[in-house]
């Protein structure tokens, strides 16, 4: 492991550390003002991705950043390789934040390549534009993300964040990067990341399988396409340039020359050549380097170190900047050390379970209209009442509302009646109903005669059929039993 260090005192800190390539990296710093202070950095050999190993070597165990913590030292991040997570920017109407909330979920469950269950999402709206506002969404699946928490979970980072957040962020204070629409884009020897930066916050990303390794022809002549002219390209460089115009169009930039590129570059000749080619395939790329007088004085760091560590020196900038509004894929799978879990309960709070259920009804309204008629149908029919309306036509609109009406749930009453069946001793933790599947509910029962009374004062509901224990473990910590039942609502939860 080779590392750099220099002595700064006891200031508030953070660590980040991340996964480059075939490397572990990390950073210790501070900032002051506008100007930053590198304190160390630290790295594996290549191919030596052990976790627990690098977290030693960094001082990371899990008993020294519980002391510092306390203390107000040092705050400590990590960084998840994006290429795992797909991004949606979409569009929707100005709402409340719950109403917001629905219409994203089902706006990703449409787009999603596995079922719901199997993936985990994280979204951001932005500023409305002409009565829109954009939102981005990042999914990922949730195995590797509940993989990565436990090579993590030995130092307890405060926060999990995208490695690509840190590249903007990166870009932005050490690469002259400012608030404007632009791509940044990041390589590394086998890969290249991607970035769209909207008001200088992260808005989508790509991670493509192509890095500085494969467009080299040979170690003297590293890139055939260094002239920049067409006759002079590769096959790959073409490749890599046709995957940038994609992805450039996934972005929503049909005329890519319009939008700023800003490659990240060590002032190597492979850099330059990379960005000659793309400005001969006429695309409006520039060079980034990296600005070490953005560093405090005694920081004794090279321009290709910052540019070497920008992904960890970039998410402990973020971290000590406190940056709200991070595209948190992990929030609900990852708790830090000595944060409570939040919980809402459908047996005592009626709060809770109230407000779940106006934002569950939402959305089998919304699913409901789908069913019954498509989109244009239902504009067609449910227009605005204006000049020319009829009498005919304002019965038709009444007779589809009903017919809405009598084709969806009233899962407030539905709610109620979990509330009625509920037993001594039974606490509820969540509760999922979608059209076409099994409701299904989770919680905790102190004992095993409580769990079937449960059972039993459930199915005798209105409209309740099928009630079934799923699962039932206990609990050798809290000595309580946690437990998974699913039934049948009324026709709505049977498979049409």
């Amino acid at each position: 492991m080779s590392n750099f260090t220099t002595d700064m005192g006891t200031r508030r800190s953070a660590i980040a550390i991340a996964q480059d390539g075939s490397r572990l990296k990390a950073v210790k710093l501070s900032k002051h003002g506008p100007t930053c202070d590198i304190l160390w950095t630290k790295r594996t050999e290549a191919g030596d991705l052990d976790w627990k190993a690098f977290e030693l070597e960094c001082g990371l165990a899990a008993e020294t950043v519980g002391h510092e913590k306390n203390g107000g030292g040092k705050t400590v991040v990590a960084g998840f390789d994006s290429a795992g997570v797909v991004f949606y920017c979409i569009d929707l109407p100005t709402a409340g934040e719950e109403e917001l909330e629905t219409m994203v979920k089902i706006q990703a469950e449409a787009r999603l390549p596995l079922p719901a269950e199997q993936m985990e999402l994280a979204w951001r709206a932005d500023q409305a534009r002409n009565g829109k506002l954009p939102v981005t969404i990042a999914a990922a699946r949730k195995e590797p993300l509940q993989r990565f928490i436990e090579n993590v979970r030995g130092f307890e980072p405060e926060k999990i964040l995208l490695d690509c957040e840190g590249i903007v962020k990166a870009w932005r204070t050490l690469f002259s990067g400012d608030g404007r629409d632009a791509v940044v884009i990041s390589i590394t020897e086998r890969k290249t990341q991607v970035c769209l930066a909207k008001n200088g916050r992260l808005s989508n990303a790509v991670v493509l399988d192509t890095g500085t390794e494969d467009l080299s022809v040979t170690n003297q002549d590293p890139f055939a396409f260094v002239s920049g002219r067409p006759t002079d390209r590769t096959e790959s460089a073409e490749m890599f340039i046709q995957d940038i115009r994609s992805v450039l169009e996934l972005f929503g930039y049909a005329e890519p020359a319009d939008l700023p590129i800003f490659v990240l570059s060590d002032n190597s000749n492979s850099h330059e050549a990379i960005v000659t080619c793309l400005k001969s395939a006429g695309l409006n790329v520039k060079v980034a380097y990296p600005e070490t007088a953005k560093l405090d004085s005694r920081t004794t760091l090279s321009s290709d170190d910052i540019y070497e560590y920008r992904v960890p020196i970039g998410l402990a900038l973020t971290a000590l900047d406190g940056d709200a509004g991070q595209l948190d894929i992990f929030e609900r799978l990852y708790v830090p050390a000595g944060a409570e879990k939040r919980k809402f309960s459908l047996y005592s709070p009626i709060v809770s379970y109230s407000i779940a259920a106006v934002s569950l009804v939402l959305l089998l309204i919304i699913f409901a209209a789908v069913d019954i008629a498509g989109p244009d149908m239902i504009k067609k029919r449910l227009g605005g009442t204006g000049r020319g309306t009829t009498i005919h036509q304002l019965g038709e609109r009444l007779k589809l509302i009903k017919s809405l009406e009598s084709k969806r749930p009233d899962l407030l009453t539905l709610l109620n009646q979990i509330n009625e069946g509920g037993s001594q001793g039974i606490l509820l933790d969540k509760f999922e109903f979608k059209s076409g599947r099994p409701a299904s509910i989770t919680g905790q029962a102190q004992r095993t005669e409580q769990l079937y009374e449960f059972q039993k004062n459930l199915l005798a509901q209105k409209g309740v059929t099928d009630v079934k224990i799923q699962s039932a473990t206990p609990d050798n910590k809290t000595k309580k039993i946690k437990f998974t039942m699913t039934f049948h609502y009324s026709k709505f939860t049977k498979r049409k």
